[in-house]
């Protein structure tokens, strides 16, 4: 499998998973509604789980390309992205829902408009 094949295929997985993130912080105003009752940390529980899976799919592109790839999107803290994965996957009963927060709040939008101009990129 060609080097393109393998990125577009990973990438439109990344973007279905992140895709899935806005609706699932929708209706989530604060940080302590993720821990206000059952439905706020089942989304919690499935915000991260999607986060997990992203930040080791951009692992895995940044080792396959041998960090070229990512470095021609300078826009997006990499580094950060794979971080958030290694620290819900390593220490998830100490999750920082106001990290959560605000990457759903802020980043997601962003990561999202990226990872859709990689996708272009590589057409």
């Amino acid at each position: 499998m060609s080097d393109a094949i393998y990125l577009s295929e990973r990438l439109e997985g990344i973007l279905v998973v992140l895709e899935r993130i806005p609706r699932r912080f929708m209706g989530i105003d604060s940080a302590m509604d993720f821990q206000r009752n059952d439905d706020g940390q089942d989304r919690l529980d499935a915000i991260c789980m999607s986060l997990v899976a992203v930040g080791e799919a951009f692992r895995q592109i940044d080792a396959k390309t041998e960090g070229r790839f990512l470095a021609q999107y300078p826009e997006i803290d990499w580094h950060g992205v794979i971080g958030v994965r290694n620290v819900i996957a390593h220490g998830y009963f100490d999750i920082d829902v106001e990290q959560v927060f605000d990457i759903c709040q802020h980043d997601i939008a962003t990561l999202i408009a990226i990872v859709q101009k990689m996708i272009a990129d590589l057409r």
